[in-house]
């Protein structure tokens, strides 16, 4: 069995304030901290690029492209259309991986690495009591990483709306990569993602161990609001007839056919072909439906996972103090 961290009495001086614990901890991360807002002023600096001058420059040759028809011999900037395409994917990838930056580094470094040098134990001997401690790795972390996911979410949901209505390729919003980055879900998950890197370095004491927990969780996380998403919110339906197919676009829930006794997988989507309008018959098939979610769901879907992932936060850094509290034997922080 491990033994039980123990907490060294207080010493007489003064018990070291909020803002001394603060400076440390900047000083003490200070490295990933500039590595970080470089990464991030780098992905901000490539938003802003991408929804200005990349957008222009794209809508134009796709403006040309257009423009000529089936003349054989078209001239149009191709490149400027394949480098919006590569900048908006990179763009949304960096996004989307800031919780599982946030998890590792909260993992392997934030707490991991002081639970696993011993640096922790010497706070406590400062003067800082193992709760105040943890707080104060958890509540400046919070609001820079509020901060800084929120900032890329909305500059990437500008740069995303930029090009909506000027560019062939935009992604459609119901696209998943889409939806995530341009919302705030990133912001729930990097919550998440700060509080399962605590409690895995307490829980872990090891690094690198700590840091593979933390971003693996993040994972399990993300699949799981991917997952659940489309049921977050009730649906709508759409009904169509044979001849036409499932009808609506959105971000779908299920399709299938109409049928005297109810609901049925749909054998085939065409109708007007001869095969399938047999095939439908022998069903007895009325009409084709989709379930969906029409664009005026995007924020109530938004709003409900990130609820959930704040919960889940909320959950992961209670359990975080009961470990340290059980591991150092305090009865309260």
């Amino acid at each position: 069995m491990t033994a039980a961290l123990t907490t060294p009495a207080a010493p007489a001086a003064r018990t070291a304030g909020v803002p001394r614990q603060w400076r440390w901890l900047v000083r003490l991360h200070r490295p990933a901290l500039i590595g970080g807002g470089a990464l991030v002023l780098l992905t901000a600096a490539a938003l802003v690029w991408l929804g200005g001058p990349l957008t222009d420059a794209s809508a134009a040759a796709w403006k040309a492209y257009n423009a000529c028809g089936f003349t054989p011999r078209c001239s149009y900037d191709q490149d400027s259309i394949l480098l919006y395409k590569n900048v908006y994917n990179w763009t949304t990838t960096g996004v989307l991986a800031v919780p599982f930056l946030v998890a590792a580094w909260a993992g392997g470094a934030l707490v991991g690495r002081e639970t696993e040098s011993g640096t922790a134990r010497l706070a406590w001997t400062q003067g800082v009591s193992p709760a105040r401690w943890l707080a104060s790795r958890l509540v400046a972390p919070a609001g820079l990483t509020v901060a800084v996911t929120g900032l890329l979410a909305a500059l990437h949901h500008w740069a995303w709306a930029a090009g909506r209505d000027r560019i062939d390729t935009t992604k459609f919003w119901h696209d998943m990569a889409t939806f995530h980055a341009n919302g705030t879900v990133p912001v729930g998950l990097a919550l998440a993602g700060l509080a399962a890197g605590a409690l895995a370095g307490l829980l872990l004491r090891r690094a690198m161990a700590a840091l593979a927990a933390a971003a693996a969780t993040v994972g399990v996380l993300w699949a799981a609001v991917h997952a659940a998403v489309p049921h977050l919110w009730p649906s709508v339906t759409r009904v169509s007839g044979l001849e036409d197919g499932p009808l609506g676009r959105g971000l779908l829930v299920g399709e299938g056919v109409l049928t005297p006794g109810g609901r049925a997988e749909a054998p085939c989507v065409s109708g007007s072909m001869h095969s399938c309008r047999d095939t439908l018959a022998d069903l007895g098939a009325t009409a084709f439906y989709r379930d969906l979610h029409p664009v005026s769901h995007y924020w109530p879907l938004q709003l409900v996972a990130t609820g959930i992932l704040l919960a889940v936060a909320g959950l992961l850094t209670y359990a975080a103090f009961r470990v340290l509290r059980r591991t150092t034997g305090t009865a309260r922080g």
